[in-house]
């Protein structure tokens, strides 16, 4: 019993360290401009003037819209190429499959960086730079998505495959009507990991931006920053890029969990 409070304490510490940053970020960007807030002091009370400033005063509402466009775009075609490329490694047999899945596979041990320039330098010639083309084509290969789904589709019982073949559905009928609904945990949860992965992303949109009217909310974040403007404009900004990732969770908690206890 001992040892099961100690470790509920301990959760709880763990707990209350990761929530705190982010009830301060809350705390200091409702905070009157005017008035001491942490870490000075508590704020005497609360307002959302400073949200509504910062989105008639700067462009966060054209960055809100980039980052919802690049986001939400790269999950559904990343889940969809990567799901179609998944289902062909796993289930059907062609000459060099396997040396195709190991140079997929080779592509994870590259760090991301060594490969910003060159894809730089092709959507600079293909006239795709401050562009959404540039901004989201580049990002859409995902290795780590596609060895998860091939994994998870390799898995599925022989049997269903085989009673889909005896009905005569050709690879498109399997494929939409069996292996994707089949998929749904596994595919929640990268929808979880890829949405997070491209609205938290800064690097690419730093680079293939060039106007403010393409930044996005962290490339935004970073100018708003820059302006030298007051702590609570700034994380009221920082506010508004982080509770869709609070909700994207919040809605697909439970296929998130489903999966990672499988």
């Amino acid at each position: 019993m001992t040892r099961q409070r100690l470790l509920t304490a301990l959760l709880a510490v763990i707990t209350l360290a990761a929530v705190s940053p982010f009830v301060l970020m809350l705390v200091i960007a409702l905070s009157p401009s005017d008035e001491p807030t942490l870490p000075h002091g508590l704020p005497g009370s609360l307002t959302l003037r400073n949200l509504t400033e910062v989105f008639t005063t700067s462009g966060l509402p054209r960055w809100l819209v980039n980052t919802s466009v690049y986001a939400a775009v790269s999950v559904v075609v990343v889940l969809l190429s990567a799901s179609m490329a998944a289902y062909v490694f796993a289930r059907k047999r062609f000459p060099g499959r396997d040396a195709l899945l190991w140079s997929l596979v080779a592509t994870l041990m590259v760090p991301v960086h060594t490969v910003v320039m060159p894809s730089l330098l092709l959507i600079a010639l293909m006239g795709w730079v401050d562009t959404y083309w540039g901004l989201i084509v580049p990002t859409l290969a995902n290795a780590q998505a596609v060895l998860l789904l091939r994994q998870f589709i390799r898995a599925l019982p022989d049997e269903v495959f085989d009673a889909v073949r005896i009905d005569g559905a050709g690879d498109w009928r399997t494929y939409w009507h069996v292996v994707l609904p089949m998929c749904r945990p596994v595919l929640a949860t990268l929808a979880v990991f890829v949405f997070l992965w491209h609205w938290n992303d800064f690097l690419w949109p730093l680079v293939a931006a060039r106007s403010g009217s393409m930044y996005t909310l962290t490339v935004g974040l970073s100018a708003v920053s820059a302006e030298h403007l007051g702590l609570p404009e700034v994380m009221s900004v920082a506010a508004v890029t982080a509770l869709p990732c609070l909700l994207v969770f919040a809605l697909l908690r439970r296929h998130l969990f489903s999966d990672l206890a499988r």
